[in-house]
């Protein structure tokens, strides 16, 4: 059964709230306060250092007391209200937990010559929607509990987008820095193969994608294992993973989609005048500062977008040092020092970083390193007035709460890094058609649209005449950059604008009806929750 979180309060009770309980206040911008008991994900711990997957069940279960009266009177059937009511909690309680969760070992001959035991886990939180989604990341720190977080987050995170995928995630316990390429590889292969004989991979079962040390190589070993293993008989085996290079079938656009979805959802929120004015900010990109604690794929290119629409880097942070420059950071240059140096310390035109990079001054944060970065340890020394989540879960419940109270907009994880999946699954569309986007439309739409300049020039000619020659039509510079037509990246790009956008629409309508203020998360996980719920209300359930 989820746990019930809150209760509404009338807006001068704020000062009366127990100190005993985890409350968080809404900002005064709006109308009701809420009080928060955030569960076991905190409860009773002195640190703020949650259980990953509580901490994703407790923000599941604030969106799920907010909407369970709303579902129960959305329910159009001949059921009582009790029995109404009993089946919103009853699906409920089927969204929260992982489904399937594969565990493996394998052995790896070292290229020394030793043996090795490699761990490896799959986890499948959802399938309401098939094929599961969600990224394979290597890492030393990969646990159970971690896949489970961030393989619920990808269910949530689709359904926010309107992405049909179920939420699943993989990560193998290694430090790719101690491995050859030809060691890698080695365990990438293997592992896709532990996966395949479980059922935990396939086009229109299990798709995987890049993540946090993994990108279009990997995916491309995986694609060619799977099809000439288990999918060898398959038309559609190269769609068993996306992320993959464009000569497997990978989509222009895909590499970037992450940073840029990122840059696209700040840009609704922060060209919103109401939100701006609560946060004391004036509209728009061009006096904005920000800080990106991570330099890696998200990092480096919603920097390059947000640097060119006007925004300005005062600092990057890194696991091995932080730079400052109050004068701004170039990323083209920045990009090409770590290229060749493997690292950002020293870069020029920039001076060390002493103390936490969260917690220097700047408009916009950008954490895009990894879980349970923003605590209530350093909640309260965050200048920026907004904390935009590129990474999984960096946000404890302790510190979401003490954001909301300082009126700290966060722009939440679940919305603002699904640009990555968002352009997987166009990638996985592709893979099905077995043509890329543009390709049949290209050349007609190019003639097309000279057809129409000519036409608009040869009816001015007839009501004008001729006189001193015929009668130029210029395209605008705009029309004449698309007078070609749609290129698959033009319309990878355009396709994730709309879908970021529509999105945003969407959680400000949530936080507006429910009266949430600031607290974009819960208005997210709220529709996250409303979606699925009506997919398995509607499907019914094959065996009770």
């Amino acid at each position: 059964m989820y746990r019930y979180l809150g209760e509404l309060v009338s807006r001068g009770a704020g000062s009366a709230l127990a100190s005993g309980c985890a409350d968080s206040a809404l900002p005064a911008s709006a109308s009701l306060l809420r009080v928060r008991h955030y569960s076991e994900a905190v409860g009773g711990q002195k640190e703020d250092d949650p259980n990953f997957f509580k901490m994703v069940e407790g923000f599941f279960d604030r969106g799920a007391s907010i909407v369970e009266d709303k579902l129960v009177e959305d329910l159009k059937n001949k059921e009582t209200e009790q029995q109404k009511r009993h089946r919103v909690r009853g699906i409920l309680k089927i969204i929260k937990p992982c489904n399937h969760i594969l565990s493996v070992s394998f052995p790896l001959k070292r290229d020394n010559g030793e043996w090795e035991v490699i761990e490896g886990y799959r986890a499948q939180h959802s399938q309401h929607r098939t094929p599961c989604k969600g990224g394979i990341r290597y890492s030393a720190d990969v646990c159970v509990d971690e896949v489970k977080a961030l393989a619920s987050l990808m269910t949530y995170k689709c359904a926010v987008v309107d992405v049909p995928f179920g939420g699943a995630k993989a990560g193998v316990k290694i430090n790719t820095r101690n491995y050859s390429d030809t060691e890698l590889e080695k365990i990438t292969r293997r592992f896709t193969l532990e996966l395949a004989k479980k059922g935990f991979i396939g086009p229109g079962i299990d798709v995987p994608a890049p993540d946090m040390s993994t990108g279009e190589r990997e995916m491309s070993w995986i694609a060619d294992t799977y099809a000439n293993t288990l999918g060898h008989n398959d038309i559609n085996a190269h769609a068993c993973v996306t992320g993959k290079p464009i000569s497997q079938g990978g989509i222009h656009g895909r590499i970037s989609a992450t940073g840029r979805g990122l840059f696209h959802g700040i840009e609704n929120f922060i060209n919103e005048a109401s939100y701006m004015s609560m946060l004391g900010l004036s509209p728009g990109f061009g006096d904005k500062t920000f800080v990106i604690q991570g330099f890696g794929n998200v990092g480096m290119h919603s920097m390059r977008y947000l640097h060119r629409y006007g925004a300005k880097c005062v600092g990057i942070g890194e696991v091995d040092g932080s730079i400052w420059n109050p004068n701004g950071i170039d990323p083209k240059e920045l990009e090409d020092y770590k290229l060749q140096h493997g690292t950002i310390v020293g870069f020029p035109n920039s001076t060390p970083y002493e103390g936490s990079i969260l917690e220097a001054d700047c408009n916009i944060l950008i954490p895009a390193a990894s879980e349970k970065q923003l605590t209530k340890a350093n909640a309260h020394k965050i200048k920026a007035k907004i904390v935009a989540e590129g990474a999984n879960g960096p946000t404890t419940p302790e510190a979401d709460k003490i954001f909301l109270e300082r009126n700290i907009m966060v722009i939440p994880d679940l919305y603002l890094n699904a640009g990555g999946v968002t352009v997987s699954y166009f990638e996985w569309l592709k893979n099905l058609n077995h043509v890329s986007y543009g390709r049949l439309t290209f050349k007609y739409e190019r003639d097309s649209n000279y057809h129409l300049l000519m036409s608009v020039q040869e009816s001015l000619e007839r009501k004008f005449g001729k006189v001193g020659g015929t009668l130029p039509v210029v395209p605008t510079e705009e029309f004449q950059a698309r007078i070609a037509g749609a290129s698959e990246k033009d319309i990878v790009h355009s396709g994730l604008a709309y879908t970021m956008e529509r999105s945003a629409r969407q959680i400000m309508r949530t936080a507006m009806k429910y009266n949430l203020g600031l607290d974009l998360r819960t208005a997210a996980y709220v529709n996250a929750i409303e979606k699925v719920f009506k997919v398995y209300n509607e499907a019914g359930l094959t065996f009770t």
